[in-house]
């Protein structure tokens, strides 16, 4: 049951990915919907958006958007931060922990759906030391949120990557898929260590996750956001309703 739960909307959140973002909206929420604890499911979805992270991280190399210097620093700080992030996870009360996601998930939700054209920002390009630095200090910072929480991490990295860093969009895209595919390495592997990851279910969503991808890069054209956001408006309206059932019922 939770295979037949989790497996396909871990294919609809790899689709939600390659056009509209955002995916981890709709991924974590399948781990609850089959009944995991708030820290497994966490866990089990940081390797099934690993996987994905993952394939679509070689596709951005193959495609040239990697900056050098960016993509080092931030992944060096990125990965300090999400193990420090997984660590507050786990010692986290699972009530506290329902709590973080009830309240941040319409502030993630909103960031997710307000993503518009981040160019501008490259137009007024920071010194190379303070962009460099800021991309650090921004990797730092999310880590921690992807290693504690994690949906929609990719969507505010690359917000705060153009509107903060003022990076170019191809740079920034770059930047966050290796920073993003370092925060859940780090994360993965706090939680493997403490026993924390259904490896097998993890495992089968993440290829349905990578599938997903690559049906949506494949086929979808921009119009595919606007039909695929609804859904993802219902999803997260559900896990909201999940979260305040199992924090109140």
């Amino acid at each position: 049951m939770e295979f037949l739960i989790v497996c396909p909307l871990a294919l609809i959140a790899g689709l939600v990915d390659a056009v509209a973002g955002g995916g981890g909206l709709i991924s974590l929420p399948a781990y609850f919907f089959a009944g995991l604890p708030p820290h497994t499911a966490i866990a089990t979805n940081k390797l099934s958006s690993t996987m994905g992270t993952t394939v679509a991280t070689v596709r951005y190399v193959l495609f040239g958007y990697m900056v050098k210097r960016f993509v080092l620093v931030g992944i060096a700080c990125g990965l300090v931060g999400s193990a420090a992030g997984a660590q507050l996870a786990l010692v986290a009360d699972s009530f506290a922990l329902m709590v973080f996601m009830l309240v941040s998930l319409p502030f993630v939700a909103g960031m997710v759906f307000r993503t518009r054209d981040l160019n501008r920002f490259a137009e007024r390009p920071l010194p190379p030391r303070r962009a460099l630095a800021l991309t650090g200090a921004l990797a730092l910072a999310v880590g921690v949120y992807d290693g504690f929480y994690g949906p929609g991490t990719g969507t505010i990295l690359m917000l705060l990557l153009t509107a903060v860093a003022h990076q170019g969009m191809r740079e920034a895209a770059g930047t966050t898929k290796a920073i993003n595919l370092a925060t859940n390495t780090a994360a993965l592997v706090v939680f493997l260590v403490h026993g924390e990851v259904l490896i097998g279910l993890g495992l089968a969503a993440g290829l349905f996750n990578i599938a997903g991808n690559w049906i949506g890069t494949s086929l979808f054209d921009k119009k595919g956001a606007a039909l695929l956001r609804p859904l993802m408006l219902v999803v997260i309206a559900l896990f909201a309703v999940r979260l305040l059932v199992d924090l109140f019922g």
